[in-house]
């Protein structure tokens, strides 16, 4: 008999005449003539009750059964005289597969989260963990249909690349060499005689040759891990998480803030249906005003403004901000979940910041000072996007090559998507974390990666 899920037990209108439950041991207790067992399979936040009675062949090893303990469990369905459940199982065979021993290290209580990143091989099975990446499988299936439906193709984009899209310098090199012994040449390490026959890195970013593919496809969009060797241990930084990045041919910067906040209003609006029991957990124990916040983003428009306003409104606030606010300075969290959360009270997008601020590939407008650029940000968390109309003009995208030093041999191919049949384009990313993050009012990012890598930490 094929094994039931216990969410489909549980949604059931009617009863199931046989069952076949295969689980974990969440809790059990003994009546005289009868064992109450809490099992749980992972496919849904609630447990399913099994009465299992003294009749049972094995009833006395099943009085063994402790928290953590797998069974399979064959029998019937039955509706639950019992408050708070429709359904319950009445056991005809209990298998006892495995019996955790009394260490198990999660018992019945409140565990903090500090001490579940300590083992983070067995904090799934949490209620609140459980029910985090569960939103985060739905969520990535949500992203697929968002861009399937509208026509978008799905690009696979490198994750070893020979560029850094940003240009911070903040990568992860890759290679074949001896560390111990590496090759030389005038002194220096001889990358020539690596795998590749030159420097290679972990991606940061698939935007670059995800241009290329919009610039003959039309739109698409990338969704995968990236990578950024930066020493940060903030809550919002890791340094594998994964982004998702569109890019739409003759697509300019209105077009653009359009799409992302559709995109994000879809997401949202997806979890509240989709994922409303898990969401409940998060909005009981997590964050009590997280449907207030989740309902604000899906009705209301997105507040635009360009980056020159956004400064003068800092200015005028009168708060104290750690990092100064002027013309031609990047803004810090603080700043953008001022303006999201005190000032605006909702999801805000400002657009035109300065160029030296921003990388290469953004257009320059006419102002020859800001470039086309923008960010999404939402409360609680910051900016969740960003993006950007790119610079289709081969010769102000040369320009700008030059003026932030990156060299225009190392982006031939690059160019060349300008030089042969350049169109407008723009696209953005979209931190995949911070998004979990939005959507279950979970503040670290540790604890919305199945495995999180920090600095210092590569367990698991």
């Amino acid at each position: 008999m094929k094994r039931t899920r216990i969410q489909k037990i549980l949604s059931s209108e009617t009863a199931i005449d046989e069952v076949l439950i295969k689980g974990w041991v969440r809790t059990r207790r003994d009546s005289k003539t009868f064992s109450f067992i809490e099992v749980n399979d992972g496919s849904c936040l609630n447990n399913i009750q099994v009465i299992a009675d003294d009749q049972l062949e094995n009833y006395e090893q099943i009085k063994r059964l402790t928290t953590g303990s797998s069974v399979s469990i064959y029998g019937t369905m039955h509706e639950s005289p019992g408050q708070g459940q429709k359904w319950e199982t009445h056991a005809i065979r209990v298998e006892i597969i495995h019996i955790a021993p009394d260490d198990y290290p999660l018992q019945k209580k409140r565990h903090t989260d500090e001490f579940l990143r300590t083992i983070s091989h067995l904090r799934p099975r949490t209620n609140k963990y459980g029910a985090a990446f569960r939103i985060r499988s739905r969520l990535s299936f949500a992203i697929h249909k968002y861009f399937q439906d509208l026509g978008f193709t799905y690009v696979h984009t490198p994750i070893i690349t020979g560029s850094d899209c940003e240009g911070a310098g903040e990568l992860f090199q890759v290679t074949s060499l001896d560390l111990e012994n590496p090759p030389k040449a005038n002194g220096k390490t001889d990358y020539l005689a690596d795998f590749f026959g030159k420097k290679a890195n972990l991606t940061v970013s698939g935007q670059l040759e995800g241009e290329l593919f919009a610039l003959a496809l039309g739109d698409i969009y990338t969704f995968g891990p990236t990578f950024r060797a930066e020493n940060s241990n903030t809550s919002r930084h890791a340094a594998e998480f994964w982004m998702v990045e569109p890019e739409m041919a003759f697509c300019d910067l209105a077009d653009d803030m359009d799409y992302a906040e559709d995109f994000i209003k879809f997401l949202v609006e997806f979890a509240m249906k989709d994922c409303a029991e898990d969401l409940d957990l998060f909005a009981k124990f997590v964050d009590k005003n997280l449907m207030n916040t989740l309902e604000t983003i899906v009705s209301k428009q997105f507040i635009r403004l360009p980056y020159s306003e956004a400064v003068a409104i800092l200015n005028r606030s009168g708060e104290k901000f750690n990092y100064d606010v002027f013309f031609g300075a990047d803004l810090q969290t603080e700043h953008e979940r001022f303006l999201a959360e005190n000032h605006f009270h909702q999801p805000v997008i400002i657009y035109d910041y300065p160029k030296t601020i921003k990388p290469f590939y953004m257009r320059t407008n006419d102002d020859e000072t800001t470039v086309a650029a923008m960010d999404v940000i939402v409360p609680r968390i910051g900016e969740i996007i960003g993006g950007s109309q790119r610079e289709e003009r081969l010769e102000r995208l040369e320009s700008r090559m030059d003026e932030t030093g990156v060299a225009r041999q190392d982006l031939w191919w690059y160019l060349d998507s300008r030089r042969f049949g350049s169109v407008p384009h723009s696209g953005f990313g979209l931190g995949f974390e911070r998004l979990i993050m939005l959507v279950t009012g979970i503040t670290n990012i540790r604890d919305v990666i199945p495995f999180p890598r920090t600095p210092g930490s590569i367990e698991f």
